[in-house]
């Protein structure tokens, strides 16, 4: 069969690299022009020089810097916890026995079949219960461990941790918890790195779960936050494409910094 040649392959490359690339660059070229030129035929490809103007109608819409800083909290703990709870259940349903293990297993996957649309209606009723609305524990206590995290680390222990290593570990008198932190989470890092990003980004899109159990502007992450600011009759695209762009940017970071942890533990599942 023949292969095909080299410029169709980069052609094809290049056009889905701007078909991704295209929405962030007008994301942060409207955040510097006026709403009237936003909608120009054809719009701006440039920077304009409203970006000052778009920063102070971005301050006076919103407390964003607070939105900003709930945004962080939240997510920065719920991927701390789900590296803590979903690797230690990763573990234990990989490497441990246990009586109805497998079973149990089972129903954690089936979770994942569950939309998540269901979940809103008890999810605002514990929170009500637990005294949790309008507070960001409501979002990063429920989050704090996944079936997909749990699901990633079982794989990641059954291909990466050798049982001789454990048995070994144990002979020296080491009990589960030292063997599972200083044993199996060092042979864990390219998984952990993969999980902690995917974990960070899901979480700080995420838009239903403040929408459901968050009532105060102060208390809004960024999603629910730039939403608010839109309106049928007057609406800063120019301040709301500013606020967005500035939203990417830890998207950004995290990525640059996480991206060769996400290949690895890409590549580590797919071989054994």
């Amino acid at each position: 069969m023949r292969s095909r040649p080299p410029v169709v392959t980069w052609a094809v490359l290049a056009l889905g690299a701007l078909l991704v690339l295209a929405p962030i660059w007008f994301t942060f070229v409207f955040a510097t022009h006026q709403r009237n030129s936003i909608f120009n035929v054809p719009p701006p490809l440039g920077f304009g020089d409203a970006a000052g103007l778009n920063f102070e109608l971005l301050l006076a819409a919103l407390p964003f810097w607070r939105n900003l800083a709930i945004s962080l909290y939240v997510a920065t703990l719920t991927t701390v916890l789900n590296l803590v709870l979903c690797s230690a259940a990763g573990y234990a349903f990989a490497l441990l026995q246990f009586r109805g293990r497998d079973k149990l297993f089972t129903v954690v996957l089936g979770t994942m079949m569950v939309p998540s649309f269901l979940n809103m209606i008890p999810s605002f009723m514990v929170m009500q219960w637990l005294g949790w609305l309008d507070q960001p524990r409501a979002l990063y206590v429920p989050a704090g461990c996944g079936a997909l995290g749990v699901f990633l680390m079982r794989q990641a222990a059954l291909q990466a941790v050798p049982r001789e290593l454990l048995a070994a570990a144990r002979m020296d008198g080491a009990g589960e918890w030292r063997t599972f932190w200083s044993v199996v989470l060092p042979l864990l890092r390219p998984a952990l790195g993969t999980l902690a990003l995917i974990t960070f980004i899901a979480s700080w899109n995420n838009f239903m779960a403040p929408l459901v159990v968050m009532r105060s502007v102060e208390n809004y992450t960024l999603p629910l936050a730039l939403r608010a600011m839109q309106s049928p009759n007057n609406t800063e695209w120019g301040a709301l494409m500013l606020g967005s762009a500035l939203a990417l940017l830890p998207l950004l970071i995290v990525y640059l910094f996480s991206a060769r942890k996400l290949v690895a533990g890409i590549a580590a599942g797919a071989v054994k």
